[in-house]
């Protein structure tokens, strides 16, 4: 092959330009990402502290430091990268068993600090804080880690990434260039022409299959299955966009309205203040909103439930029950749990998908009726079902209720109290756990639930 080919050259143009910018952005994106990770772990520390402070200051008796431990510790399990040290003259007042290191560096100087500890291979980042005394409790040195580790591989992997990718990227390149010379430009201008007339709403057309060469004619085929699963895919983004504007644009026009009428005149601080507490009731309701709608995002994108731990779902159970307490009481309807189960859960997530589908039970409950949640073990799976009496819903509705936004009811007259994620949040939980969720409607009750692998 003729060393002054066109081809060749233009592969090897195209691997220089392709070295040149990768190496640019690669490099750029790497120091812009190091500089964000190193201000994650301090906004988390800074989080947790924040969280804490005007607890640990209230008060200063024994009884309130037992709770301000146990929610260390909750905190603690929660998330397996944060942990507490609390240093004092009094044992009784210490939290997390600190050592001498631990004292040592807690003594001293004030803020973030890095901590190396010498049985563990990654450095803490420390927040030292200190309380001054207080009625019954002494002075304390409060400090607020987290493990870097996670930080450190996160950059790690980044550099191989980029370094892999900008050689494959290279390689490529050239490949790529010189292949497009060779065969010519025609067929996939050609190509080029029938794809600009494809664009949205207009995706009905497919790229014609003749004539053109044999080595595209795959390619051809492949994009025509793709912009199928696009124009499919476009029509549920079309409705899902109509169902977030739609929700979003209620409690706008809420804020909205309530603060116009409130400037259209001088108003009383009273009548304020019921303005301003309205508002943060719609503005609490978007974030909700929004926080769901990232949660089910990640949940796209294939997140699993990574922390698993063996536990009773009983106990999960009654802990949500506990959290729903006034819910429950406000409403005027009472729980009844049957069976128990052990299963590998990450305890976060399964707590929220129980009090989405309780939540979801007590809403179509009448006052004075019963809720039953029963827990059944079967074959390589457990089935927990919550089951609340009301009108049967028409099977042509069943196979959906687990779809964002979806409501059985399609004038939404009970927008205002439910966005209409809380259901697909369960099945998005359930994937992420490797189940799958299910919901009967007969003879009065409807029963909303999810399966979970045993893990055996």
């Amino acid at each position: 092959m003729r060393t002054d080919s066109i081809a060749l050259r233009l592969a090897g143009m195209f691997a220089l330009v392709a070295f040149g910018v990768f190496l640019l952005i690669g490099w750029a994106l790497y120091l812009q990402v190091d500089k964000s990770l190193d201000l994650l772990p301090r906004a988390e520390v800074d989080a947790r502290y924040s969280v804490l402070e005007s607890a640990v200051n209230r008060f200063g008796n024994p009884e309130h430091w037992l709770r301000i431990k146990n929610k260390l510790t909750l905190l603690s399990e929660e998330d397996r990268r944060i942990r507490f040290w609390v240093v004092s003259n009094d044992p009784f007042y210490e939290y997390g068993q600190p050592d001498t290191e631990i004292r040592t560096f807690a003594h001293g100087p004030l803020g973030m600090r890095n901590l190396k500890l010498a049985d563990h291979p990654f450095a803490f980042k420390v927040l030292v804080s200190e309380f001054p005394a207080k009625d019954q409790r002494p002075a304390l040195r409060f400090m607020t880690a987290i493990d870097t580790e996670t930080f450190w591989h996160t950059q790690h992997s980044l550099l191989i990434a980029l370094v892999s990718l900008a050689a494959v990227g290279i390689v490529l390149a050239s490949v790529l260039g010189y292949w497009v010379a060779h065969i010519g430009l025609r067929p996939l201008a050609s190509l080029s022409g029938e794809a600009r007339k494809l664009s949205p709403p207009h995706l009905s057309g497919r790229l014609q299959m003749s004539p053109l060469p044999p080595e595209l004619e795959q390619f051809v085929t492949s994009f025509n299955s793709t912009l199928e699963r696009v124009e499919q895919a476009y029509s549920r983004l079309e409705s899902f966009n109509a169902d977030v504007a739609h929700e979003l644009r209620s409690p706008l026009t809420n804020l909205i309205g309530q603060t116009q009428v409130a400037l259209t005149r001088g108003r009383s601080a009273e009548h304020y203040f019921e303005v301003l507490q309205s508002n943060l009731e719609e503005l609490e309701r978007l974030r909700s909103i929004i926080n769901d709608m990232l949660f089910l995002a990640s949940a796209d994108q294939g997140s699993k439930a990574t922390e698993l731990t063996c536990a009773s779902l009983a106990e999960e159970v009654a802990t949500t029950l506990d959290y729903l307490d006034f819910i429950l009481e406000d409403a005027q309807v009472t729980v009844e749990v049957q069976g128990d189960a052990s299963v590998p859960i990450e305890k976060a997530h399964l707590r929220r998908a129980l009090i989405n589908l309780l939540h979801n039970a007590v809403q179509h409950t009448e006052p004075g009726q019963v809720i039953h949640v029963d827990i059944e073990p079967a074959d390589k799976h457990v089935r927990i079902g919550v089951a609340n009496p009301g009108p049967d819903i028409a099977k042509e509705h069943l196979p959906k209720l687990f779809e964002r936004f979806y409501r059985v009811d399609a004038s939404r007259s009970n927008s205002s109290g439910n966005h209409g994620l809380g259901l697909a949040i369960v099945k998005a939980i359930a994937l992420m756990h490797g189940g799958s969720v299910f919901v009967n409607s007969e003879n009065g009750v409807n029963t909303f639930g999810i399966d979970l692998p045993t893990g055996t």
